[in-house]
């Protein structure tokens, strides 16, 4: 995440995309009578519905086309320059995979959780940007679609140029709009990284972690989308607009809701290095007890809380420090780490120092004494 004053939190820019607002549940056609979940998903993504869908003649207008084009073109190079390259790392070195991944301060990047961490049954993403409506293409709104669609096209264009994304104001960037949140980006990112949407439905989670009705008082908010990938297998990712402060996280069941879902691996980048900060303590706290491997940039925990005998850490790629818009985060620690194990280079770039030369990545997998979580469910 980068400061308010130059890119604000890092997660997702705030989507400004004039469609309408569907149902809280969109299963097959329920969001739109019209048209089913994967299909506005397709749609957005500059990706042909299906040939009887209702969306299928506005995808032969010229606006639609473009957008098509040029996403179809910033992928191209995306899958070559990163994505490839990441799926080549991970499957030499995430050998041990849990099937459940906790991306916290994600916004809406499964993008990058689902290179790094492809397959896995549950992605649990988080992080303050709001949920917003499920997307459905209504006839009340297709004139707006043309400029809906050059906003998407701008929402997503730094995740694709910079592995990150730009968080803008609410107040300011979503003057006017009918539709707001991660919800559309999601969407995007679900369909051109092969997957097929099967539920959409918005969802809450009480103060003990249980699962309830969306717009329950004082519930933490949420969505769960259930999708099938290119193998056929069903894979459920969920988003929780949540404060994951020390304080934000006492008031609600989050990290209770994660716990139920047993040991999982844990993916941090571009966070703004708020898990450097006590007042971050609580999370990081629980990641380290909870993770079986992490993979993060340096924006991630600072490496002095894992613990020589429970970690091995190995690092990749160079590590320069933050860049000048945080001061003050150097770590001698990881510094010393990296001077040490003449890491491997990386040749994707990721975080927010972006470039594939400047890069740093960190897989820190737990070893020698089991933490506080594993010892629990053992004895279970």
């Amino acid at each position: 995440m980068l400061p308010m004053h130059r890119m604000a939190r890092a997660g997702v820019l705030w989507l400004v995309v004039v469609i309408a607002v569907a149902a809280p549940t969109a299963r097959a056609a329920e969001a739109n009578p019209s048209a089913t979940a994967n299909d506005v998903a397709r749609f957005l993504a500059g990706m042909e519905p299906a040939p009887d869908s209702p969306l299928a003649p506005l995808a032969r207008e010229p606006y639609w086309r473009y957008h098509a084009k040029s996403l179809d073109a910033a992928w191209a190079k995306l899958e070559e320059a990163r994505l490839s390259k990441i799926r080549t790392w991970s499957a030499a070195h995430l050998t041990e995979p849990k099937p459940v991944v906790l991306y916290m301060f994600s916004g809406p990047d499964f993008l990058y959780v689902d290179a790094f961490f492809p397959d896995r049954s549950i992605y649990v993403l988080s992080g303050l940007e709001p949920i917003g409506q499920i997307p459905a293409i209504s006839p009340a709104v297709r004139r707006s679609l043309p400029g809906a669609l050059g906003g998407l096209r701008a929402s997503v264009g730094t995740a694709l140029n910079y592995s990150f994304f730009i968080t803008k104001e609410m107040k300011s960037s979503l003057a006017g709009s009918n539709l707001s949140g991660v919800l559309p980006v999601l969407y995007l990112f679900l369909a051109r990284s092969g997957k097929t949407i099967q539920e959409v439905t918005l969802i809450g989670v009480d103060k003990e972690g249980a699962v309830v009705p969306a717009g329950t008082r004082e519930a933490t908010q949420g969505v769960k989308i259930v999708f099938t990938g290119r193998e056929g297998r069903t894979q459920t990712l969920y988003y929780f607009q949540t404060d994951l402060s020390d304080g934000g996280v006492r008031r609600s069941g989050f990290l209770k809701f994660c716990e139920q879902l047993g040991i999982a691996d844990a993916f941090i980048k571009s966070a703004s290095y708020l898990l450097h900060s006590e007042g971050f303590a609580t999370l990081r706290g629980f990641l380290l007890d909870r993770a079986a491997a992490v993979v993060q940039d340096d924006s991630g925990i600072p490496v002095r809380f894992f613990k020589t005998q429970e970690w091995q850490l190995q690092p990749f790629g160079r590590y320069l420090g933050p860049i000048e818009v945080f001061p003050g985060n150097y770590q001698r620690g990881l510094s010393e780490v990296y001077r040490r194990s003449n890491p491997p280079r990386l040749d994707f770039g990721v975080g927010y120092r972006w470039r594939p030369h400047e890069s740093n990545l960190l897989l820190a997998v737990r070893s020698g004494r089991e933490g506080v979580a594993q010892e629990a469910a053992r004895q279970k």
